[in-house]
């Protein structure tokens, strides 16, 4: 595949979970399979950001891998608070960024975490960065109605395929991608008022016909057959100024850093991977033919010991741990929702505005009585607060953009 050249690959995580380790057992062995790491002429070199807050875990817990697994890669670096603050001080110390604008690249959230991967990969000369989160695992599951079969993924060998003259491969995602659970509709909550819930908080790639989709089969995305079994990467199209991508299963062209871009979200919020979409008109992005398998409720880590089982469960609004994830799920929509439409649809920012605003006013009743939720009214109070400052927000998604321009000028290869 890259005969006589050396090639340096950068695997990315942000991290805070303790399976971490057992999810990158998994994708090292894929690695080896595949034949990456006896390829003489490809360097694989692990760059992790850690959260030792989000699950209260410790440093050994990402640190502490396994001398044989360790072999196998070229190189590791864990990015902690210390690491950070020496980066800081380094780009203070060049006369790069300012002490204000060091807060605007490493500050705190998800986004920061994946800037601070990707601030590293390219301080090390990475030639490509791939993004693999800690809660997907190498595998597609599809379904023929009786029972599920289970693929492996060569995901990294996928990406390094492709990305050679893009700036962004994307990779597809199945299993539990989506948070909203099963539901079975009544007089308490209609399908149209949970349709027009769904439609005021979640961004334009969420179609409600496939979410209906994936709601009747418990939760569940499978993976396409017709996906698995080509060779042929799709070039994404840009909807309403946004190619859309997701933060993991994806891979950054770091050739020339001047092309690449942050990562940003609002305070609190997410859409990372989102608000990158809308950077990305004049870059070349595909989609890749491969899967991982997405374990958003946490509960087949199993599938990392050999277990694969014949049916997967429905997610069923019955438990407080799932109402809890969709009703997390839901407030990290809302809050990165104002943003989004004030950057795509600037000229019917107020109007679409005012629309959510009406459509939550009559969902939102319904919706605390459905989940026996009371805490779900807030997400009109969320809408409200982040559509008050989403002027300020805009100014920070700008300046962060402006600042990492500094800072992959100064990095830019001769």
């Amino acid at each position: 595949m890259h005969k006589g050249k050396n090639i340096k690959v950068g695997i990315g995580f942000a991290t805070g979970r303790k399976s971490f380790q057992k999810v990158l057992r998994t994708y090292i062995h894929t690695w080896k399979e595949s034949g990456l790491v006896d390829d003489k002429g490809i360097s694989l070199n692990l760059f992790v950001a850690y959260d030792l807050t989000y699950h209260k875990t410790k440093i050994s817990d990402y640190t502490n891998i396994h001398p044989e697994l360790a072999e196998q890669i070229d190189s590791s670096k864990f990015i902690g608070s210390i690491s950070i603050i020496e980066e800081i001080e380094y780009l203070i110390r060049e006369n790069v960024i300012s002490i204000n604008e060091v807060r605007m690249i490493f500050g705190k959230g998800y986004a920061a975490k994946r800037n601070a991967v990707l601030y590293n990969a390219i301080k090390q000369n990475m030639d490509y960065l791939i993004f693999l989160d800690d809660d997907e695992y190498p595998m597609a599951v599809t379904n023929t109605g009786r029972t599920a079969i289970w693929g492996g993924q060569e995901v990294l060998s996928n990406h390094l395929k492709y990305i050679t003259h893009v700036d962004i491969t994307h990779g597809n995602h199945c299993g539990y991608i989506s948070p909203i659970p099963y539901i079975e509709f009544n007089d308490t909550m209609t399908e149209a008022d949970f349709r027009s819930f769904i439609e005021a908080i979640s961004n334009d790639i969420v179609n409600w016909d496939t979410l209906k989709a994936v709601m009747k089969n418990g939760g569940v995305t499978y993976a396409d057959t017709l996906i698995l079994t080509s060779d042929e990467a799709i070039e994404v199209q840009e909807i309403n100024h946004s190619k859309f991508i997701s933060g993991a299963n994806l891979g950054i062209n770091l050739t020339d850093s001047r092309r690449v871009f942050p990562f940003y979200n609002p305070p609190g919020a997410r859409g990372e991977d989102t608000f990158l979409s809308t950077c990305l008109s004049e870059r070349k992005v595909l989609r890749v033919p491969c899967y991982t398998f997405h374990d958003g409720f946490s509960t087949y880590n199993d599938l990392l010991e050999g277990v694969l089982p014949l049916r997967l469960k429905f997610i069923k609004a019955d438990t407080e741990q799932i109402t809890t994830r969709f009703y997390k799920a839901c407030i990290g929509w809302i809050r990165y929702k104002p943003l989004l439409l004030y950057i795509t649809q600037p000229d019917r920012y107020e109007e679409k505005i005012e629309e959510m605003r009406e459509q939550l006013k009559e969902t939102l009743p319904k919706i605390c009585a459905y989940f026996g939720k009371l805490d779900f009214i807030k997400v009109l109070a969320e809408l409200e607060k982040y559509h008050r400052n989403v002027k300020k927000h805009h100014r920070e998604f700008l300046e962060t953009q402006r600042i990492w321009a500094k800072i992959m000028e100064h990095f830019a290869r001769p």
